[in-house]
């Protein structure tokens, strides 16, 4: 033991942890944990961004990109709220993000004196967006509530939590034992029951037409989701967040254009990591379907369609034991690699119909290395990446889930190509979403972030006024905006910059972007896009869904 203060004690703690990157914006009530900093510059790179906001996706993006803990550090209050859109996006999409946040004197803490930045309930104010909170109240506490945060970002559903600490503990000294850190987290997880993988096994090796959806939470499984489906010759129909569980130029590899296509033959589905709603929305026909569930999330037993077989833990486990057991189960099988190839090429062939988005995307595809990585907003290019973007790896199509936040993508952008500096990183956007996070233009060229960002500029809110004028008979409010010279602007922070109108000028000027050694912005000037609704396998819900 030592006597060392609780943010010496904390920041000893992170490094055992193996930290290594923290996005934050400095303020009064981390200015002791700040002054501990100074002397740890050596062992994080740390990155300080002109909004909080922005501190919360850069933790994402590096999260998403490499399913390691993305940290940040934010003042309380005003701060911590700030930071909750990307909080919001990273709990919807099973992001393992620290949020260490500042708190008001601990002698303050629930008085309701109007101290600065006070909360009544900072850990309650955010506790919808976060799995767990943790407050070290001394020094010596501080190295067992880290890792136990460490615990939670680590086992079952990954998402993000809260560690908050005064500044007049921050400060404070005492004898302090630093734990050994958790360097396998696997004891901690539930184990499946032998029984259910058995069951699931029977299932799966007995169907005639059996499938195999997935989402975001099977990363980390992907070498058994694909023995498994190569053994049972099922095609993987991957999620928006999912996209990259399986190569998509491997016949088992499907998007969901294509799985709509082939959900009425389905005898058999097997669920992986998914909420299984929108956009991977149910599809008519479940009566003479079985459903088997994995995930760590207690609430899909509640769900409409409920499992035949619902194994309640991870994937990696649950895959591996299914894979252990199917053999006895599962007859010969022929290899259906010509059927899937045919639907897959229909399937694309057929998404391929909205333009200028499809070659806009073919064009990015030519030049981004098949190992790059791409981050999407929510603009008319994001629709078309749920279903038409190739994807060849995991974690390399990072997209912002159901919580689909304009302004996302830019700093998110920033955090992927942060924690994977030896890859190529793209950040695709829409003018209206950019403008959210706009001013961490100043963090890419100052920290000298390399990522290309394509900014499509069509001056409006785009779905916005597709919207009124498809349904509300061209009533428009609200949807045109005034935007800067997006050129001028980025000169005037140092940046690079182009401009095209075509797909082939994108695919030209992208390929010198990525010989710059620093952030560069491509804006693309485009006008109204053709609406991709309908090609999007987005069939309506049935009212009544089978019990079992």
């Amino acid at each position: 033991m030592a006597e060392m203060k609780a943010a010496e004690a904390l920041v000893e703690s992170l490094k055992q942890y193996k930290i290594d990157t923290i996005f934050t914006v400095p303020g009064v009530q981390l200015d002791n944990l700040f002054d501990v900093l100074y002397d740890y510059q050596k062992d994080f790179n740390i990155i300080h961004c002109r909004h909080e906001q922005a501190t919360a996706y850069m933790a994402f993006g590096y999260a998403q990109s490499t399913g390691k803990v993305g940290t940040n550090l934010v003042v309380p209050g005003p701060g911590l709220l700030n930071a909750g859109a990307g909080l919001a996006t990273a709990h919807a999409c099973s992001a393992p993000v620290l949020c260490i946040a500042g708190q008001i004197p601990s002698n303050a803490i629930g008085k309701g004196t109007g101290m600065l930045h006070e909360l009544d309930d900072q850990p309650g104010a955010v506790a919808s967006v976060t799995k767990w909170q943790g407050r070290a109240e001394t020094p010596a506490a501080t190295p067992d509530i880290i890792r136990e945060a460490f615990a939670q970002l680590n086992t079952g559903r990954r998402q993000p939590v809260l560690f908050e600490m005064s500044p007049d503990i921050m400060s404070k000294k005492e004898e302090v034992e630093l734990l050994s850190p958790i360097t396998d987290f696997s004891d901690q997880e539930v184990e499946p029951d032998p029984s259910l993988l058995e069951q699931a096994a029977v299932l799966l090796g007995n169907a005639k037409n059996p499938a195999i959806c997935t989402g975001g939470g099977v990363f980390g499984a992907e070498e058994g989701l694909l023995a498994l489906a190569e053994k049972i010759q099922a095609p993987v129909i991957m999620s928006q967040n999912g996209q990259g569980a399986v190569d998509q130029r491997h016949y088992i590899g499907q998007n969901q254009v294509a799985g709509q296509e082939m959900w009425k033959n389905f005898d058999v589905v097997l669920a992986v990591g998914t909420r299984f709603h929108p956009p991977m929305l149910m599809w008519e026909g479940y009566e003479d379907k079985k459903l088997i569930r994995i995930d760590t999330d207690p609430r899909r037993v509640k769900d409409p369609w409920v499992a035949d077989v619902h194994i309640m833990a991870i994937a990696k486990t649950s895959l591996a034991g299914i894979n252990d057991r199917i053999g006895r189960h599962n007859g010969k099988r022929i290899s259906r690699k010509d059927e899937f190839n045919i639907v897959k090429e229909a399937a694309v062939k057929k998404f391929s119909q909205g333009q200028p988005q499809a070659s806009y995307g073919e064009a990015i595809r030519n030049v981004l290395p098949e190992d790059g990585i791409i981050c999407f907003g929510v603009t008319q290019m994001g629709f078309y990446s749920w279903f038409g973007f190739p994807t060849y790896f995991p974690r390399t199509n990072i997209q912002p889930g159901y919580q689909g936040t304009l302004g996302y993508a830019f700093p998110t952008g920033l955090g992927a190509q942060v924690a994977n500096p030896g890859k190529k990183v793209v950040t695709v956007t829409g003018d209206g979403g950019f403008m959210f996070n706009v001013q961490e233009m100043a963090t890419a060229v100052l920290h000298k972030i390399p990522l290309v960002t394509i900014l499509f500029n069509d001056n409006t809110f785009g779905n916005v006024k597709r919207n009124q004028k498809e349904r509300y008979n061209e009533r428009y409010i609200c949807s045109d905006l005034l935007n800067p010279d997006f050129m001028k602007l980025a000169e005037s922070f140092g940046m690079v910059g182009f401009r095209v109108d075509t797909p082939q000028g994108l695919q030209g000027v992208l390929d010198k972007a990525f010989t710059e050694d620093g952030p560069v912005l491509i804006e693309v000037a485009v006008g109204e896009m053709d609406s991709l609704w309908p090609y999007m396998p987005l069939a309506v819900l049935k009212a009544n869904l089978p019990g079992k």
